[in-house]
């Protein structure tokens, strides 16, 4: 009954066609967790460096390690493609291929136990946040994140 209702409804007022940039258009985006994610990459890589003769810590850390690398390819994804719009694209013309070696890179530290692509990562990760708070008009800066990898982190300047 209430099917039909709304058909003749729509043959009365047809509906209008609404988009949303993102499956659900709450608007709350930020790249902080893949950052952490990312530094989490660099801290496995740390600690595999550094108990090499552990293996079964090893095992664990190389599982932390693969999870919080594509943590970090999960949440640029979405951000990348929920949030950025035609307007930013042409400011940063640059993005996908930004990206891309992140989705790359990612890929690396996943596959490997090696500090420069763990480190190049977080940078690249880093840059993101960059380019994606300064879309929303909010300046950044830098500071030394407080987890024990002792790598920096780019953080909104909230006043």
């Amino acid at each position: 009954m209430i099917k039909n209702i709304l058909r003749l409804a729509d043959k009365i007022s047809k509906p209008k066609t609404v988009h949303a940039h993102c499956d659900i258009p709450c608007g709350i985006y930020d790249p902080h967790l893949a950052q952490v994610a990312a530094h989490s990459v660099v801290r496995m890589v740390q600690l595999m460096e550094k108990n090499k003769e552990d293996v079964h810590a090893a095992a664990r850390y190389t599982q932390v390690k693969e999870e919080h690398a594509e943590l970090v390819k999960h949440e640029i994804r979405i951000i990348w493609g929920d949030y950025f719009k035609p307007e930013h694209l042409k400011k940063y013309p640059d993005l996908h291929a930004h990206v891309d070696s992140i989705m790359k890179l990612a890929s690396k530290a996943r596959q490997n136990v090696d500090m420069k692509a763990a480190e190049a990562l977080l940078e690249s990760v880093n840059k993101f946040a960059e380019i994606f708070w300064e879309t929303k008009g909010i300046e950044t800066f830098r500071a030394k994140a407080p987890y024990p990898t002792e790598k920096e982190m780019v953080l909104p300047k909230l006043e």
